[in-house]
């Protein structure tokens, strides 16, 4: 048992995500929460933002960056867990890390914004359209699903998107083991909290309650992602078509990957490829049936299915966006980096009824 604790810092604290990674570090037994930085609600109660967290965060408030740049040598160690928006993190986070440079305090950062999903600061510049915030920072961090890395040789990680993380989870063990060609097709439905927690046209009750309908088809951001974290974990380029659907439910994603197989390909050679892929995995699990998302939902649990036609492979995989899609896999790659077990804090099933 380790009975050491880090105290967090999370980035974009008033988010969706964020109200996530605060309710799973108040149960995690050696997190702590340091500070919630939230640029837009300074000074006011974390409970006034996420009614749900007030018996953990009772009388705790947002503080701003700056506060929290100033008191870096309270602790020899901080943990970084960045929920901000997309170009925003990327500073927020190289202003962190610059200043336990010179304070001489150590920091492990785990991204869960786009802005370490790259590499190559031109490759993150043609996706989001702006130069990245700290180009020389990328190479400090290693982003994957956390089942797809047995370990990292940088110091901190970034996590994929919700939908890259359904996606990779089906496609990778398929595209390593060879069993089919290197073109898929995905078709996937997320709940509304995906589209984070500022209201626009498309998470407004009415329009997404009783409703399904597409959007970014076969231009989606997370099809390059996938693509590059595929390359970097199987060696091969893969063609993609991807096209997403916002459904009319709050949190979870449902993910279809259509390939076609070799033709020595069985539904039990599938199948076979991920049970042995995931064997040692804690959270992802093979279903001998179609799984439902209500399985998962506010959980880290992901469920994968295979089924075979004469020429087509199809793959199903659902997760929780905010979670295994988000909150739940930082946490995984944080405990890693901490050397702690990767399920520690993250083990409660499924919620069954949302």
């Amino acid at each position: 048992m380790i009975e050491k604790t880090w105290p967090v810092i999370v980035l974009g604290g008033s988010g969706y995500v964020a109200g996530e990674l605060l309710r799973l570090i108040a149960a995690h037994p050696n997190l702590s929460l340091g500070a919630a930085v939230s640029t837009s609600q300074v000074g006011e109660p974390i409970a006034a933002a996420f009614g749900h967290l007030q018996p953990a965060y009772r009388d705790t408030a947002f503080v701003s960056l700056e506060a929290v740049l100033d008191r870096l040598g309270d602790a020899e160690h901080w943990v970084v867990l960045s929920a901000a928006p997309h170009g925003a993190s990327a500073q927020m986070v190289g202003a962190l890390l610059d200043r336990g440079e010179v304070a001489g305090v150590r920091m492990t950062v785990v991204d869960a914004s786009a802005d370490y999903r790259f590499r190559d600061g031109a490759a993150f510049a043609e996706v989001y359209g702006h130069a990245h915030a700290t180009p020389g920072r990328l190479g400090e961090f290693t982003c994957a699903v956390p089942e797809h890395l047995a370990a990292i040789d940088t110091p901190h990680a970034a996590h994929p998107g919700c939908f890259a993380t359904a996606m990779l989870l089906a496609i990778v063990p398929l595209a390593r083991a060879g069993i089919c060609t290197d073109a898929y097709s995905v078709s996937a439905v997320t709940g509304s909290t995906g589209a984070g927690r500022s209201p626009r046209e498309t998470t407004h009750h009415p329009v997404r309650q009783s409703n399904l309908f597409a959007y970014q088809a076969l231009k989606h951001r997370h099809d390059p992602e996938v693509r590059a974290l595929t390359q970097a974990a199987t060696g091969k380029d893969i063609d993609l078509s991807f096209v997403p659907h916002s459904g009319p439910f709050a949190r979870g994603i449902h993910a279809t990957i259509f390939t076609e197989r070799n033709p020595q390909t069985s539904v039990d050679d599938v199948n076979d490829v991920l049970h042995e892929f995931y064997a040692d995995s804690h959270f992802v699990r093979v279903e001998p049936a179609p799984p439902r998302m209500k399985d998962v939902a506010a959980s880290n649990y992901a469920l994968l299915h295979a089924t075979v036609s004469d020429r087509t492979i199809v793959v199903f995989s659902v997760l929780d966006n905010l979670l295994k899609g988000a909150a739940g896999g930082s946490i995984q790659w944080a405990n890693r980096l901490l050397g702690m077990p990767e399920s520690l804090g993250l083990e409660s099933p499924a919620a069954g009824w949302l």
